[in-house]
């Protein structure tokens, strides 16, 4: 089993959207048994309030639903629930070293850094632009899935 774990700012936009399409993107492969997905945030502004709204709206225009999905920030000790921290931005990568003490595991990476152009996720809270948000999580889910499988391929099929 993989357990990954997606961080933005808030959880409300990026990383709830990363999530909910990988699991989407997995659902599809037919990995859901071998693939854990969930996120958080890396601050604390957003604890406990819904995905927002239109986030929620371009995840339903392409029939993924993200209801019951609550912000919740990153917990030291999820550096060692998770397999992969994924963050959006050089910003998240900062506090998530912070909050978790470092990465001295190697788990922590961008999730455009498994795409063909390296960098950060469109935050779409100050532009407003979600195409261009969605754009990138997607490609970036579906480099990460691609990782993942090529990585199971090299060690024999386990997760």
């Amino acid at each position: 089993m993989i357990r990954i774990l997606f961080l933005c700012h808030g959880n409300i936009c990026r990383s709830p959207m990363a999530e909910f399409i990988m699991k989407d993107l997995v659902k599809k492969a037919g990995l859901e048994q071998s693939i854990q997905i969930e996120s958080a945030a890396t601050s604390t502004e957003e604890i406990g309030n819904p995905v927002y709204p239109p986030a929620r709206r371009k995840l339903s225009e392409h029939g993924i639903d993200c209801s019951g999905k609550r912000a919740r920030q990153l917990l030291n000790s999820d550096y060692e629930k998770y397999d992969l921290l994924i963050g959006m931005d050089r910003a998240n990568l900062r506090s998530m070293y912070r909050i978790c003490g470092g990465d001295f595991a190697d788990k922590m990476h961008l999730l455009m850094d498994f795409t063909h152009r390296p960098g950060e996720v469109a935050d779409p809270w100050y532009t407003d632009d979600f195409d261009t948000t969605w754009r990138d999580v997607e490609e970036g889910c579906r480099g990460l899935l691609h990782h993942i499988q090529l990585q199971s391929a090299i060690h024999g099929g386990d997760f």
